[in-house]
């Protein structure tokens, strides 16, 4: 996982360094997608982690807000393999921010509505406050879940709140099993090589530059080149076989939240399309 601040600053530091047709031929419009403005505007830094206000395309108005993060940023430390937490009290606060990545307001959970590092790695608290009340007193809008799966080699952000920072790389293809220490992963992202995320970013909205939506989380990746232990990740395809990519960074996927929160904010496990581990 992407720990926030074991080596993470001296990574941070030493990283900064023919012929004319007869007849005219009719304008064609480009088919090429316009990239929609990606920022900080939305993001949160955590105590040790980078997340996101979210909501999904159904979300209203009126609904607790809700921030993303993942599920090895916890305050009570990692989840064991096959642990899934559900409304668990919490007061853990966040610092918002806007488009130049300003900290404009401090939000504060109510409480940890879902959080696993199984199959997934993901924790969603729940605000005491809405998405209209952030809205109209900080001029912030939450980001929009994309409810569908991410398309390979597709153009993509990471944003991270904690170091005030943005990898842009593309999707390079999905993993159908990522390995890390006791813990696995289905159907994770890869990253091409120009997302190099260092600790603290986990947590990170993974943006897609043609939607603006919100297609995965950042959390882990390869830094030493060991095989399957924690920090180095490992691939293992349908049959077993395992790939090391090291220096190679990787998301988990969001659009399988979409279908587990319903009216008012409420995650409900038991909803139509909903996958999530259940506890």
């Amino acid at each position: 996982m992407k720990k926030p601040l074991v080596g993470a600053l001296l990574a941070l530091l030493l990283a900064a360094a023919g012929a004319a047709p007869a007849v005219a031929a009719q304008p064609r419009e480009t088919s090429a997608p316009t990239a929609k403005a990606v920022n900080f505007a939305g993001t949160v830094a955590l105590s040790n982690c980078s997340g996101s206000v979210i909501r999904t395309p159904s979300s209203q108005p009126n609904d607790p807000a809700l921030v993303l993060s993942n599920g090895h940023c916890l305050e009570s430390g990692f989840p064991a393999a096959g642990e899934v937490i559900t409304d668990q009290p919490s007061s853990r606060s966040f610092s918002l921010l806007n488009a130049s990545g300003s900290k404009v307001a401090t939000l504060r959970a109510t409480k940890v509505s879902y959080a696993t590092m199984t199959d997934t790695d993901i924790s969603i608290y729940q605000l005491n406050t809405t998405y209209a009340k952030i809205q109209s007193s900080y001029g912030i809008s939450a980001l929009t879940l994309n409810d569908a799966h991410p398309t390979q080699g597709s153009a993509i952000k990471v944003v991270s709140g904690y170091w005030k920072r943005t990898y842009s790389c593309n999707v390079d293809g999905f993993v159908y099993r990522l390995k890390e220490g006791d813990w696995t992963w289905k159907d994770s992202v890869r990253y091409t090589s120009s997302c190099n995320t260092i600790g603290g970013t986990s947590g990170s909205p993974v943006i897609d530059t043609t939607t603006g939506k919100v297609v995965a989380v950042n959390n882990t990746g390869n830094e030493d080149g060991e095989q399957c232990t924690e920090n180095n990740p490992c691939e293992v395809d349908e049959n077993g076989n395992v790939t090391v990519r090291q220096g190679i960074n990787y998301a988990e996927e969001t659009y399988i939240i979409v279908p587990c929160i319903g009216a008012g904010s409420k995650i409900d496990l038991t909803r139509a399309g909903c996958t999530l581990p259940k506890p």
